[in-house]
């Protein structure tokens, strides 16, 4: 795992963070939120390309996952399978949580994260999903990568609170821990929400392709 020289590992209110700043303003704020296991290391590959307008912000995730790294939920069945999808209750501590980070810290360095841009991975983009869902307001742009739509989002997707909002989506045809059938159905229900979703297939596994990528930045740019 590469991580970026300009970037800095700091401890924020208890929160864990690895954070790119830039000298240029108005910045933009960028939340990346890792997958399962993951940590705030696992989400610069993506975003090594990213305009440096962008004050990237990577926090760890605060619950212990196994074998490794974290995790944004409090269960320990926090993979996707026999035990089922994660809902939306399950993320809805973590995501009040990273609100009120994202408040104190851009109040503490002076930025205007009133929108912010948010991606996560895998687990992190079910809870990209359902920060959307929950604080529209608060959030401009999503990426949304190798993700699915949080158990119980129904009923905030037939509010349509996301007129307006540009998600970008991106799958793996061959992903074999998040099928791609989930990512199809998330791009008709955020549709079906009000939003304008790009959405990006190749075949690949639980992971970004290069086109995939390149998509990622152009949406971001």
């Amino acid at each position: 795992m590469q991580i970026p020289n300009d970037t800095e590992l700091i401890d924020f209110d208890r929160w864990m963070l690895r954070v790119r700043e830039t000298s240029g303003r108005p910045a933009r704020l960028l939340l990346l939120l890792h997958g399962w296991t993951g940590d705030e290391n696992s989400m610069w590959v993506f975003v090594r390309n990213f305009s440096k307008d962008y004050w990237i912000v990577a926090p760890r995730a605060p619950y212990v996952s196994e074998p490794s790294g974290y995790s944004w939920r409090a269960s320990r069945v926090s993979q996707p399978g026999a035990h089922g999808w994660p809902g939306l209750d399950d993320f809805r501590l973590s995501v009040d949580s990273l609100i009120a980070l994202v408040g104190d810290y851009s109040v503490q360095n002076r930025l205007d994260a009133h929108p912010f841009d948010v991606i996560g991975f895998s687990q992190g983009a079910a809870l990209a999903n359902a920060m959307v869902l929950l604080f529209p307001e608060r959030v401009r742009r999503v990426g949304v990568l190798s993700g699915f739509l949080p158990v119980g989002s129904e009923a905030l997707i037939e509010k349509r609170q996301l007129g307006g909002k540009s998600i970008f989506v991106a799958h793996g045809t061959l992903d074999e821990m998040v099928k791609v059938e989930y990512a199809r159905q998330t791009v008709a229900l955020l549709e079906r929400a009000g939003a304008q979703v790009t959405y990006c297939e190749d075949e690949i596994g639980h992971k970004l392709s290069a086109n995939g990528l390149h998509a990622l930045e152009g949406f971001f740019a």
